[in-house]
């Protein structure tokens, strides 16, 4: 016990002098910091953006709240709905396993505001029976939707560029009159930037052109969780697809990742950051251990072993990496917090994978780093050093 006591005390004194050593050069100290922190920081911001453009992607899905939806097989994205025949809501509801199954209209339609000016909006068609899937309201009351020309506006980014509207306010769609019945609030924004509208799904094929298909998806909740595979099989031996909500959020994720431009761009963004923090930390650690030599031959010299040394190196690269790794999330959660109270369309999200993998990340540039400081180390004799 008095031999374990003495190696803790003698390499806590080890690292105390690292630690002496690694904060008595501020100016090095400080680049070391700048260099992680920057790349961490990068890392951390594109990766947010990317999940943040993901997660609306999926909005109407997360706000809907289906637990499974019904659709074509050649639907990418929730945005881009292929209609299908009205049979398929009979034939989806006769399925085993089926508890309730109820149409869903989606489509893009032109509002005229009081101003006279002209704004693109989408507009959600809610099934009469139930209005399954509207969104909570702030204002109004939802029976009102079976008003003549009733309609309810979402309250989120896209808000003001229907001038605010307010219960009670007019304008047209479609050369349609439409009244503002109800202000609801919804768990995300949309990624395109435009406002949404909800109505009944009988207005919504009056206000809008259609094709001879309307039903643009089938939301489906299943009777107990063991019948999503059910339900599964028999819509696509329909000739159609049916996916959980995490599916099809699934689907349209790998769609933006793989299928557009988006997913390699970022990719590349967060590939060049983290080679900027190796390249800015490794390059600053290893001129620090150059400038340092003399000190660590002196420690050699006095009967500090190899190992000790080691753990200095190991110590000075780690307390430097994660420093650099918390600035860099702080830094970076608070431009974020302060972009969106600017600008309410911006979309980035920390999430906890964006967070591990830049602390994988962080873990590979110190890694890296007390290689180069170590091998560089271990080699020094204390007779050069004091040859010299």
């Amino acid at each position: 016990m008095a031999a374990w006591r003495g190696n803790a005390g003698s390499m806590l004194g080890i690292l105390k002098i690292a630690y002496k050593l690694l904060v008595n050069d501020r100016a090095k100290f400080a680049a070391l910091l700048v260099g992680i922190t920057f790349a961490v920081f990068l890392m951390i911001q594109m990766t947010s953006l990317f999940s943040g453009i993901l997660n609306r992607s999926s909005a109407t899905v997360i706000n809907i709240g289906a637990s499974m939806w019904v659709m074509d097989p050649a639907v990418q994205t929730v945005a881009n709905s292929i209609p299908m025949p009205d049979y398929v809501l009979d034939e989806v509801r006769s399925i085993p396993g089926v508890k309730y199954a109820v149409p869903l209209y989606s489509g893009g339609a032109l509002a005229k505001l009081e101003d006279g000016a002209y704004q693109a909006v989408t507009v959600m068609g809610l099934d009469d029976s139930n209005l399954f899937g509207r969104p909570a309201l702030l204002e109004g009351n939802i029976q009102d939707i079976f008003a003549e020309n009733g309609f309810i506006v979402v309250k989120d980014a896209e808000f003001p560029k229907l001038n605010n509207p307010k219960v009670g306010t007019t304008f047209e769609l479609n050369d349609h009159k439409a009244v503002i019945v109800g202000i609801g609030q919804v768990a995300t924004s949309g990624l395109f930037g435009v406002p949404t509208l909800y109505t009944t799904h009988n207005r919504a094929l009056q206000y809008l052109p259609n094709t001879r298909f309307t039903t643009s998806y089938i939301l489906v909740e299943p009777k107990t969780t063991g019948d999503v595979a059910t339900i599964e099989k028999d819509v696509k031996a329909m000739g159609y697809l049916a996916l959980t909500k995490d599916e099809f959020m699934d689907k349209i994720s790998t769609f933006y990742k793989y299928q557009t431009g988006l997913g390699t761009n970022m990719l590349l963004m967060t590939v060049i950051s983290f080679i900027v923090g190796l390249s800015i930390s490794g390059q600053t650690f290893y001129t620090f251990i150059i400038e340092n030599l003399e000190k660590f031959g002196a420690l050699k010299a006095i009967g500090a072993k190899g190992s000790e040394l080691v753990a200095m190196i190991l110590f000075q690269a780690t307390f430097t990496a994660l420093t650099g790794y918390g600035l860099g999330i702080g830094i970076c959660a608070a431009l974020i917090a302060l972009a969106r109270l600017r600008i309410p369309d911006y979309a980035a999200m920390i999430t906890f994978p964006n967070i591990g993998m830049a602390f994988v990340m962080v873990v590979v540039i110190a890694g890296i780093s007390s290689y180069v400081g170590v091998r560089k180390v271990l080699k020094i004799e204390p007779f050069d050093i004091f040859r010299g």
